[in-house]
């Protein structure tokens, strides 16, 4: 085996193998720049559609023993008095309704709301309030969570790798966690506890695949026997190590896909904001992965490196 950047370890036939990564990294930036800004625009003018677990208000969960249509239960509500939101129906039966009344309900009014629905329906109703203390504090700690776990993840790989690549690969992930906020709020999809379930779940996913990536670079350096000073050579083992390991991106990804799919198919209203968080943030991941993190460590790597040239340079003639 040849010990410098420019050799073929082995010959490749997938449709990847030749692709330069490096090369369209413009494109892959400037195209996240773009979803990145359409995302601020979104928040900025539709914000997101906070659930009950961020904001007050009550949620009434009802089940009958015969089929329910949207206008029955939010008339048996509007002759309580309220102005719920559209109900989401499920079950098998379409015999459960979820609604969401934007008003904190005392216990006198919960208590006639359940008085109401069970001589209508027939089964006491499950009834739960958020007030605007509990949603903020909910809002602040998964926030906070976020932080804590982007600055551990940055010291492991500053330890494990360097702190470059730490840096790199918080980037991506909180590129991916952007991603799906961005699309929620242009979808206007609801935003709950769940959600945050869903994007902590995809942080952990994509550090994971990013990790795997930045460890073949770490291995084709070494295979290389060469001091790397160029962004040539930074490119070569970038795409190398890109390529060796995107089979295994690409099958880990639809292995957990293929599931998240059938329950975006098949599975209850209740997690369907967690399926869609998943499903988008399983596709941003290895795009993240791939695209992002190693062509902006190995852009990264090539201007440290050469302010590092240059401070000797000057320290040398000085």
């Amino acid at each position: 085996m040849k010990s410098n950047v420019n050799m073929d370890y082995k010959h490749y036939n997938r449709f990847y193998d030749h692709f330069d990564f490096i090369k369209f990294r413009n494109v892959f930036f400037t195209f996240s720049l773009v979803i990145t800004l359409a995302g601020i625009i979104s928040l900025s003018i539709f914000h997101l559609n906070l659930g009950i677990d961020f904001s007050s208000g009550t949620r009434v969960d009802l089940q009958a023993d015969r089929p329910l249509n949207i206008t029955q239960v939010t008339n048996t509500f509007k002759d309580l008095g309220y102005q719920p939101e559209q109900p989401v129906l499920s079950g098998n039966h379409r015999n459960i309704a979820t609604v969401r009344i934007n008003k904190e309900l005392t216990h006198q009014e919960i208590a006639k709301v359940k008085s109401a629905i069970q001589s209508k329906y027939g089964i006491e109703p499950n009834v739960s309030t958020v007030s605007p203390q509990v949603g903020r504090d909910l809002a602040k700690n998964a926030f906070f969570a976020v932080i804590i776990a982007s600055i551990f993840i940055i010291i492991y790989v500053w330890v494990r790798f360097e702190f470059l690549q730490g840096l790199t690969a918080v980037i991506a992930l909180i590129h991916d966690a952007f991603f799906i906020i961005s699309v929620f709020s242009l979808l206007h999809i609801e935003v709950n506890i769940l959600f945050i379930s869903a994007v902590l779940t995809i942080i952990g996913y994509s550090i994971n695949d990013t990790i795997v990536t930045f460890d073949r670079v770490r291995e084709n350096i070494k295979l290389s026997r060469k001091r790397l000073t160029t962004f040539e050579e930074l490119g070569q083992i970038v795409n190398l190590s890109i390529r060796e390991t995107l089979t295994r991106s690409i099958n880990t990804v639809l292995t957990v896909l293929f599931p998240v799919i059938f329950l975006l198919i098949f599975g209850s209203e209740s997690i369907r904001t967690f399926t869609i968080a998943l499903f988008v943030g399983l596709i941003c991941g290895v795009y993240s992965s791939v695209c992002i993190a190693c062509p902006l460590w190995a852009v990264m790597k090539a201007r440290y490196i050469a302010g590092r040239k240059k401070k000797r340079t000057v320290q040398t003639e000085g």
